[in-house]
């Protein structure tokens, strides 16, 4: 392990002090590395106590741009950084609060392709994912790899934590051995967030990785810890190994989780595309899938119903009219229009608005908000 030096012990002044770190276990934190799978929510306030502790080197993958609705929570970026890659405005911000300590970035997805490549030889690794594809792909590469990891997720007022596969403990697969279908996994957009809330998660996923790093306390694994912010309360469940096979490749994540990927049964369109067929005359029903709080920051115009896409198969469409579905991104009208397609409506007949509203500011009109 390196030395600290002179501006080391006064940056960590504090750590030094604590009998559990000291100089020893602050030498350690700066030979360590650790790895985080996104710089948002979660990311954010996880990156930014892992370099003021002084973790000698971060790696950040990220392939998302930073988003003005992202700023509530996601303090990593400010104002000036919408547009920017997240992964890039983390590595500035970070370096700014602490120059002496080594950054990777990667403005790219973590796939089955390339996540044992980039996992490999660091110590820990951050979970600031956003969906569960993701968070097995996480499991599986760090199971195959024996490198530990720590959970966290967050849903309007509550958030999990949890510390997977150390020293031979559980993992994500013994938690949930099976993903749940995706309609029943409802996203922040769809549901909102408190903006405080992944600041708490964050800070403690950073707290547990700096005791495993340290190999001081006792850590979340085995237990998963559940925060209620309305309640202000903390309780855990304790959980264990199941009988499993070892992981020993990585899979089609996506298809694993029942997310539809290849050839869809029905057309996407383009918001350009849409408006210059409805010019030449074409009247399709336009339906909005998203919730009602977001049809109040947002409607498309000449929409002509507002349809949650869980309650799609529940709204008797008419079949002998083509139907336009469209949300923020176009996730969940692509799922109303699947639904509708494995239900008997004619395949030709149902379209997804691909990009949904967020493609509608870039092709359309920036001033229909991006949120």
């Amino acid at each position: 392990m390196e030395d600290l030096t002179p501006g080391d012990r006064a940056r960590y002044a504090r750590h030094l002090t604590l009998p559990q770190i000291g100089e020893a276990g602050q030498a350690r934190l700066k030979a360590s590395r650790v790895f985080s799978v996104g710089a948002g929510g979660l990311g954010s306030p996880a990156l930014l106590y892992l370099a003021a502790a002084g973790v000698g080197h971060l790696t950040i993958i990220d392939d998302d741009a930073i988003e003005r609705s992202n700023l509530q929570r996601q303090i990593l970026h400010a104002d000036e950084d919408v547009g920017a890659s997240k992964a890039e405005s983390a590595m500035l911000r970070l370096k700014q609060l602490n120059p002496s300590i080594s950054i990777d970035v990667h403005s790219v997805r973590l796939t089955s392709e390339n996540a044992l490549n980039l996992l490999a030889g660091h110590d820990i690794v951050i979970d600031g994912t956003d969906n569960i594809p993701t968070r097995y792909l996480v499991s599986d590469a760090c199971e195959m790899l024996d490198i530990p990891w720590v959970y966290g997720s967050i849903y309007q007022f509550e958030g999990q934590v949890s510390v997977f596969n150390l020293e031979g403990g559980p993992n994500y697969r013994d938690l949930f051995p099976t993903p749940p279908p995706p309609e029943a996994v409802p996203s922040c957009e769809e549901g909102g967030v408190l903006g405080v809330l992944p600041g708490v998660i964050g800070s403690i996923q950073a707290t547990e990785a700096i005791k495993v790093l340290l190999d001081i306390g006792e850590s979340l694994r085995g237990r998963l810890l559940i925060y209620d912010a309305l309640d202000m309360t903390m309780r855990t469940l304790n959980f264990s190994a199941i009988e499993r096979e070892s992981i020993t490749e990585l899979i089609d994540y996506e298809g694993f989780c029942g997310v539809k990927t290849g050839i869809m049964p029905f057309e996407e369109i383009r918001p350009s595309e849409y408006l210059a067929r409805r010019k030449e005359g074409w009247n399709p029903l336009f339906i909005d899938t998203r919730n009602d709080v977001e049809a109040s920051i947002v409607t498309l115009p000449n929409t002509d119903a507002l349809i949650p896409h869980v309650d799609i198969l529940m709204a008797n469409l008419p079949q002998e009219r083509d139907i336009v579905f469209y949300c923020r991104t176009g996730e969940r009208s692509a799922m109303a229009a699947y639904a509708l397609a494995q239900s008997g409506y004619d395949e030709s007949a149902l379209y997804n608005l691909a990009g949904g509203v967020h493609a509608w500011h870039l092709e359309i009109d920036e001033e229909v908000p991006k949120y």
